[in-house]
């Protein structure tokens, strides 16, 4: 089921908490709504299911207007952090649940309420917990059981507020691929709303990204990580330095280092500032103007990577090496290091003029 969401608005009292939002979800995609608490994007999960109302715009659901239907008539399955399972049923009948309540005249009967169960325990891979009660589960398993629980229904739109946020690392990191699995198994339409930057480059089809109730950018991962179009994606996506700059006859300017843009437009004079990731860096042939000249503050090795922070006029910056390439180089703690970028973001005024790799 596509979703299509056109010029949504919601506030609470004063706080406009979704600003003109334009959205489409394509048939059987993942998508995530990303973005820092507060940026609107459980508020947009919940008009789209029907527990909440939108002051205007609407809703479509395979383009047929559902901005007034009752969330019943909606068909969404919901999985929400906290898992909200029963306490007093055991697993297989909190995933029957669903099922069980349904009118009479939509129930399946108890043959089929009992196979769809015992599927979806093969499904998410806890048929040995048929019969355990919530409080004997781990917070994994409660997560893949609730995830059942909304699959029972079999509804045409899954959301999933912040599902894995309650969880440790190795049990986000270990569901996020679990999940990713599922959905390419299923194939049903699902939003997932997270403020994790990883859950949402590692899972989705598509991102969108989220600030202050607008939607600042949607796209897929790689596009979103490669062409950021404001300096608040670039930002949110990961780690950054910022290096504030000049532009002057089509160059960007710092400290003596020029980086050429591109020479078919006319550029206007004016401050802009420049992101560069860490792994984003490399040392300055003999010969060259570096963009950054500074000592090392403090080296870290992490694996295969090794975490190098330079100290550049009071502030710290972040740079990554392969750990072989930090070996031969032979780094150590106050020894002074040139480097230029491989790639730079250059942002005026928010807007992206120009990135170049």
């Amino acid at each position: 089921m596509s979703i299509t969401i056109q010029k949504l608005n919601k506030h609470f009292g004063s706080f406009h908490a979704l600003n003109n939002i334009n959205l489409n979800v394509p048939t059987g995609k993942l998508v995530s709504l990303l973005g820092p608490s507060g940026c609107g994007k459980t508020t947009l999960l919940r008009i789209i299911a029907g527990l909440e109302n939108a002051d205007s715009g609407s809703i479509l659901f395979d383009g047929q207007d559902v901005t007034r239907k009752h969330v019943r008539e909606r068909k969404v399955g919901f999985v929400f952090q906290h898992y909200a399972l029963f306490r007093h049923m055991n697993v297989f009948d909190n995933i029957a649940f669903g099922l069980t309540v349904l009118p009479k005249s939509e129930r399946p009967a108890k043959e089929k309420i009992r196979a769809k169960v015992e599927e979806l325990l093969q499904l998410v891979q806890l048929s040995h917990l048929a019969k355990a009660y919530p409080h004997q589960l781990s917070g994994g398993q409660r997560q893949r059981i609730a995830l059942a629980r909304a699959l029972a229904v079999e509804p045409k739109l899954l959301l999933l507020d912040e599902p894995f946020g309650a969880l440790d690392a190795k049990v986000r990191k270990e569901l996020r691929k679990w999940l990713r699995d599922i959905h390419h198994e299923l194939g049903v339409t699902s939003i997932l709303v997270t403020h994790d930057q990883e859950e949402a480059l590692e899972v989705s089809d598509e991102i969108v990204v989220m600030n202050h109730g607008r939607i600042e950018q949607t796209g897929t991962a790689e596009s979103l990580y490669r062409q950021p179009e404001n300096a608040f994606v670039t930002e949110f996506l990961g780690e950054t330095d910022a290096f504030e700059g000049r532009i002057e006859k089509g160059e960007w300017h710092y400290n003596g280092f020029r980086w050429p843009l591109d020479n078919t437009r006319k550029w206007q004079e004016q401050t802009a500032t420049a992101y560069v990731r860490p792994h984003e860096w490399a040392v300055a042939e003999n010969g060259a103007t570096p963009m950054l000249s500074a000592p090392i503050e403090t080296i870290h090795s992490a694996g295969a990577l090794t975490h190098l922070t330079l100290k550049e006029n009071k502030r710290d910056v972040h740079i990554t090496f392969a750990d072989s390439d930090a070996a031969r180089l032979g780094l150590s703690g106050g020894q002074n290091l040139a480097l230029v970028p491989k790639q730079l973001y250059i942002f005026s005024q928010n807007e992206l003029i120009d990135f170049a790799i």
